[in-house]
């Protein structure tokens, strides 16, 4: 069985259609998608759209969950310091159909699928924390910490925007990155495939292309903030740009 694991879209549909377009040319079977599906890119309708359509498993990221917080959005995200980060989060709600919000609204935050024998336990953040993440410097020990808790022989998580595929004894920990606004400095949108043979789990991290200045332009057509159009063009995250 082959499975597509993605993560982190964030509203970027030009680099979410280029990796399904690569994901169905390796003969994918299931499509997981670990949560952020929205915010930083100039079209969360239509990525939350169109993962309904391909019937997707789709998971509740802390962005998303941000976004569709009632009392944010009568405020306004007024406590947001951040004005370019305020600006987002407000344009992101009201960019979202109503239709968009009820699908959003009914991902868990975190699920166990069976393959054959296989447990697959899905979150977006570091199992068992608050706004946590896994990345590639995460130590061998913290990983064994969580593989003790979590009953489960693979283990997908999302929101560090950085790619790794680790064993720690019998578990297999997969990180897709992000498909959307990597933060590597290589801009390409990044997915995982995990391959169940024999009932064995083996993984491939891919780098695809896409049509990166659609989604540039989308966002200064939007009237966002510039530092977002090279968030995505450079492939760093928000501090590095404004830092630069």
């Amino acid at each position: 069985m082959i499975i597509t694991v993605l993560s982190d879209i964030h509203g970027n549909l030009p680099a979410l259609k280029a990796i399904l377009q690569h994901a169905d040319a390796q003969g994918t079977d299931q499509i997981l998608n670990l949560g952020d599906s929205t915010g930083y890119g100039p079209e969360p309708d239509g990525v939350v759209q169109l993962l309904n359509e391909i019937d997707t498993i789709n998971l509740l990221g802390d962005y998303d969950k941000k976004v569709l917080r009632k009392k944010h959005r009568k405020t306004g995200w007024s406590k947001v310091k951040n004005p370019d980060k305020r600006l987002m989060f407000n344009w992101t709600c009201h960019a979202l159909s109503k239709r968009s919000r009820k699908l959003l609204k009914s991902y868990p935050e975190q699920k166990t699928i069976e393959v054959g024998s296989l447990k697959i336990f899905m979150t977006h953040t570091s199992p068992g924390s608050k706004g946590g993440y896994l990345g590639p410097e995460t130590s061998q020990a913290s990983l064994k910490k969580i593989a003790e808790k979590i009953e489960a022989d693979v283990i997908l998580c999302g929101h560090s925007h950085r790619s790794f595929v680790r064993w720690v004894d019998d578990v297999l920990f997969i990180n897709p990155g992000s498909v959307g606004r990597p933060d590597d400095g290589d801009p390409r949108g990044s997915y995982a495939v995990l391959e169940i043979h024999d009932g064995k789990p083996g993984a491939e991290l891919f780098r695809i292309q896409y049509d990166l200045m659609a989604a540039v332009q989308g966002i200064r057509k939007a009237g966002l903030p510039e530092v977002f159009a090279q968030v995505l063009q450079q492939g760093v995250n928000y501090d590095d740009v404004i830092t630069k």
